[in-house]
This record gives structure tokens, sequence and C-alpha cells, in this order.
């Protein structure tokens, strides 16, 4: 069951899937609301929840709390 956007908190991981992408995501900062700062763990490039989410929530969606074991 994916977490709530309001759940997310600032430098922890998150595994993000959906519409087919997955990433590995840390949380750098909240910006207001549900919005978040993000940096992909693969890429490096920093972006915002609001950018992965803009095209809307695919069947595959979830978010979920990430470690490596």
């Amino acid at each position: 069951m994916a977490i709530a956007l309001d759940n997310l908190r600032v430098g922890r991981f998150y595994s993000f899937t959906n519409m087919g992408e997955n990433r590995k995501l840390e949380i750098l900062a909240r910006l207001s609301g549900n919005n978040f700062k993000v940096k992909d763990m693969d890429t490096t490039e920093i972006y915002t929840i609001e950018e992965l989410l803009r095209w809307g929530k695919g069947k595959d969606y979830e978010l979920d709390e990430w470690w490596e074991e």
C-alpha cells in the first residue's frame, strides 16, 4: 500500500513507481503542502514530486520507504 504524500519525511529515502517508471528518491525539502524537492538516487537529478505526478497516478502507483538490506 502506498504511503500518503503528507507522510514523507525530509532526509528519508523512498521507492517510487508510477506509469512504468521506477525511481529511488531522497526527500531534500518540503516546499509547500504535498510538494517536495527530491533527488533521484540513480541519476542525481533534482526535481519536485509535483513534476513526477504531473500526468496523474497510474494503476501501478506505489510509494514506499526504501532501505537496502
